[in-house]
């Protein structure tokens, strides 16, 4: 079991309660998911030319003001760390790639979480409302959110380990079930390029997508791409700095409802999630079709 969660704002004036709306979602997943849990937050984007960098500080006690400067004598140009615990958001004007290759060689205990111009990542292990209180997450503000409560199945508990999984830019992934052939997703990935950083099932279908949109796809086609590539039981909610995206596999066997108001459109792997939100009792609530891909833009 895991539990899966996204919601869309598309009443504007909803967004400063993006966080206020999502944490009883992802709390009430808990007991799908009591081991890890992770947000996804999308907001407005920084600057053309800015990335935004979430960062992750593994071991040890976390020294964010002493990496800021040591990052700032490595590259000239403005950055700008934003902490709050084991977690910070860098924004800089600096190459991905160069920031990647500096963090490996100046701080190896942190990892790097997602980058984009709109995504902001938090994982952790410990129960969903730990760490939204850890985070407070609940007072986050944005257009729309993917999350995720895991129940550990088939690799280790670890922040790593823990949902959602990111490739590229303003793209990451949540997965309710289990692949068959993760490996034999990997082993023909890795010559073409792709690099994974764990041995988790659901970061083998983040990098299929990964890979089919490097080579042109959209997120749909990349997506229907999937089903004959993907082997097993699979619920994926997907987010994009565009779009929020859902589908399941041929047998659907794995839960999810949506409900769908002019307001927003709130996903969960179970409806109680979705209980408290406003207006939920005149949404169109429904269970999305065996392998039919459903995205809404923001």
């Amino acid at each position: 079991m895991c539990g899966i969660v996204g919601l869309l704002l598309k009443e504007p004036t909803l967004r400063d309660k993006l966080g206020e709306l999502m944490a009883p979602m992802l709390i009430g997943m808990t007991s799908r998911g009591p081991d890890s849990a992770g947000v996804a937050l999308f907001s407005e984007p920084v600057d053309d030319g800015v990335s935004k960098i979430s960062l992750f500080w593994g071991e040890g006690v976390a020294d964010w003001k002493s990496l800021a400067r040591d990052f700032s004598a490595a590259f000239s140009g403005k950055s700008q760390f934003t902490e709050t615990g084991r977690h910070a958001v860098l924004q800089t004007a600096t190459a991905p790639e160069d920031v990647r290759r500096w963090f490996a060689a100046a701080a190896p205990q942190v990892y790097l979480l997602s980058v984009g111009s709109s995504i902001d990542l938090y994982k952790d292990i410990g129960a969903p409302a730990q760490i939204v209180a850890r985070y407070g997450l609940d007072k986050a503000v944005g257009t729309h959110v993917v999350a995720h409560t895991r129940m550990a199945t088939e690799s280790a508990v670890t922040p790593a380990h823990a949902h959602p999984f990111t490739a590229g830019r303003d793209f990451c992934l949540v997965h309710n079930g289990s692949l068959s052939n993760p490996h034999l997703v990997r082993k023909k990935l890795e010559p073409l390029g792709i690099t994974f950083v764990t041995d988790n099932d659901t970061e083998a279908a983040c990098r299929f997508f990964e890979w089919r949109m490097r080579e042109g796809d959209d997120l749909t086609t990349a997506v229907q791409r999937g089903f004959s590539e993907l082997d097993g039981f699979f619920t994926f909610l997907m987010g994009t700095d565009k779009e929020m995206l859902i589908v399941r596999d041929a047998f659907a066997c794995k839960p999810a409802v949506v409900a769908e108001t002019d307001d927003y459109v709130a996903i969960a792997s179970e409806f109680r999630s979705l209980a408290h939100l406003p207006g939920v009792r005149h949404a169109h609530v429904f269970e999305p079709k065996p392998e039919e891909v459903y995205s809404w833009k923001v």
